[in-house]
């Protein structure tokens, strides 16, 4: 299974992070419930594919994530998630960061589509979450910074993805590695 994972990512190779003293989050029972997770401090780790021997620490980030913009999801559906993530299903792709012992401190799901603007294709990072005690150590810029490229490698000719207006920590870093448009999302 990791050689599948391996050729799916083709010559893309993990990154390491820096300067991260960090945590991972691990979390039973439904996901999302506030303050789930368990955490524990770490320091400098790897950003890699998502597999599927890393149902637990993805789960937990997931849960993390979900928690943050107050939503809940059958467990159901997060498993499917995790599944095609995994698989590279529909051109999604899921990476994770870890800290130096091997633990989930962050994590990005990712979907490449077409484009009606473009004869390569398009990635549109969906979730990005960096456990707590792990922000403001470069995991969500070398988060970002693997989307990217794995996004290239996966004939991507832009990167693009949403965020909440109130989320100025994050967006203190988006401003950093990227530009804001004018579109205005809208949902039906």
């Amino acid at each position: 299974m990791r050689k599948d994972i391996e050729q799916a990512f083709g010559n893309w190779r993990p990154f390491l992070l820096r300067r991260a003293a960090t945590r991972s989050c691990r979390s039973g029972g439904p996901v999302s419930p506030p303050g789930a997770g368990r955490c524990e401090a770490e320091g400098v780790g790897t950003i890699r594919a998502l597999g599927p021997d890393d149902w637990d620490d993805w789960r937990a980030l997931w849960g993390g994530y979900l928690a943050f913009y107050r939503s809940a999801l059958p467990d159901q559906t997060s498993r499917a998630t995790f599944d095609r993530l995994c698989a590279g299903d529909f051109g999604m792709f899921g990476l994770l960061a870890l800290d130096d012992a091997g633990r989930g401190i962050g994590m990005a799901n990712c979907v490449v589509h077409a484009s009606t603007w473009s004869r390569q294709p398009t990635c549109y990072l969906e979730d990005l979450f960096v456990a707590p005690s792990a922000r403001g150590h470069d995991v969500g810029r070398a988060l970002l910074e693997a989307v990217k490229q794995a996004g290239i490698e996966r004939g991507a000719d832009r990167i693009y993805w949403h965020t909440q207006q109130y989320n100025g920590r994050a967006r203190s870093l988006y401003d950093q590695v990227g530009r804001p448009t004018s579109f205005v999302v809208y949902e039906m």
